[in-house]
């Protein structure tokens, strides 16, 4: 009869407040990624926050609550933010998050080994229970957690009954420092209703996926909607940075088999998963889903070997030249550059592949023209006009590949509003694309 893990590990097993008491001032820690951070190492972390000093967290975006960010921790804990979401924006502005900037996404883990002010002491991470060879799951969120447990010095796990076990990258618990076995939810996302200028987009977007690709998409109302446009297709597969109920959803339909797929054939690839506990359960032990390391997952190289390969992301404003920016308003950074160009090189490379970028064509009312002659000032370029493929907003496709500047300008204002569409032109004229 095989020994319980426990019993066999419980020389590793501790409490959260036992294991997080060997952390020094100084330290560097690593928080898993995304919805896979571990809740009760985090709340042991900021009990003893008052014992502590300049200790540097290093994390994504995460949808848990990020008290740890709050003012009143500042001197304790410092931040390296690989994404800045909604609760990092202000901590960034006022100085208590620092912006990993200036890499792709797969490059992360050579940060985290290379560069010395990153290099982790620490791996706070959350697992599966083990398999009886005492192999684990890093389940939802694989992406940067492996590399992190793969560099750190030490390793902190969370052992959560409702991590689902999926296919993918594994980590033995012989390669773990401590053990704390603790269960609490994983962190769910929702999905909003869909408006009707999202559905156009959306509908755009379908009219481009060809039956046999392979699909990256992201999270997110837009998203959800082109992938519940794809149900009509046939033989999709997924290599994508996330997986999403709206993949479930088309798996159960048929219409995702991965049976195209010129690599991992058979199986949907992602680096993380974010979805309702529905599809938590639904993951767990499924042939089908499989989540691996960012620096694989998200390499162009390895996206470009699938057949077809089809890259879709939303961006904030592309500019008569055809460069895309995804990341900062008002010159002020507002997220992050997550895969997006690491998907959009590798759609590229791929043999019929398509890098599709999304957007409202206006904001705030329609007000303000998303389609603008050249950038605001310190405004970022996260996709280059040497990058870029197809533009889509809800007046239409614009297809840039291998046009000309002026060719380029002209199929970008015919997707613009049209009370700016004059606007455009006149700007146009004076910077030379026109």
């Amino acid at each position: 009869m095989m020994m319980n893990w426990q019993e066999k590990y419980r020389d590793k097993i501790y409490t959260a407040e036992e294991a997080v008491s060997h952390i020094r001032s100084g330290d560097k820690i690593i928080f898993g990624d995304w919805a896979g951070e571990p809740p009760v190492l985090i709340e042991a972390l900021m009990a003893k926050a008052n014992t502590l000093k300049n200790v540097e967290i290093i994390h994504g975006m995460s949808p848990g609550p990020n008290t740890h960010i709050d003012k009143a921790y500042e001197g304790h804990f410092h931040h390296t933010s690989l994404f800045l979401g909604e609760k990092t924006r202000s901590a960034y502005r006022e100085g208590r998050v620092d912006f990993l900037g200036g890499s792709n996404f797969h490059e992360w883990p050579k940060i985290f080994a290379r560069n010395p002010d990153i290099n982790p002491h620490w791996a706070f991470i959350q697992l599966s229970p083990p398999d009886e060879a005492g192999d684990c799951s890093f389940g939802i969120s694989c992406c940067f957690t492996e590399p992190a447990a793969r560099t750190a010095a030490q390793v902190i796990a969370q052992i959560n009954p409702n991590m689902p076990y999926m296919g993918g990258e594994k980590i033995n618990l012989d390669a773990v420092d401590y053990l704390v076995p603790a269960e609490t939810p994983l962190y769910s996302i929702g999905r909003l209703d869909i408006d009707k200028k999202t559905q156009t987009i959306a509908d755009y977007v379908a009219d481009l996926v060809e039956d046999g690709a392979t699909i990256q998409l992201g999270i997110g109302t837009l998203p959800d909607a082109i992938a519940r446009n794809l149900m009509s297709k046939h033989h999709l597969g997924v290599h994508s940075e996330t997986l999403t109920e709206a993949m479930m959803e088309l798996v159960e339909a048929g219409v995702i088999d991965n049976s195209m797929k010129t690599v991992n054939r058979g199986v949907c690839i992602g680096a993380q998963a974010a979805g309702s506990k529905k599809f938590y359960r639904y993951l767990d032990h499924h042939a089908m889903f499989a989540t691996m390391p960012v620096d694989y997952v998200n390499d162009p190289f390895e996206i470009g070997k699938n057949y077809k390969q089809t890259s879709i992301n939303g961006c904030i404003e592309v500019d008569l030249k055809g460069q895309a920016n995804s990341e900062s308003i008002g010159g002020i950074q507002y997220s992050g550059v997550g895969g997006q160009l690491d998907h959009v090189r590798g759609a590229r490379l791929s043999e019929g592949g398509k890098s599709i970028l999304t957007l409202n064509a206006t904001a705030k009312d329609d007000t303000i023209s998303k389609i603008v002659p050249f950038f605001e000032a310190g405004n970022v370029t996260t996709v280059s006009r040497y990058d870029i493929e197809y533009v889509v907003t809800e007046y239409g496709v614009a297809d840039l590949k291998y046009k000309n500047e002026r060719q380029r300008a002209e199929a970008l204002i015919a997707i613009a509003h049209p009370k700016f569409r004059d606007q455009l032109r006149f700007q146009g004229k004076k910077i030379g694309v026109l």
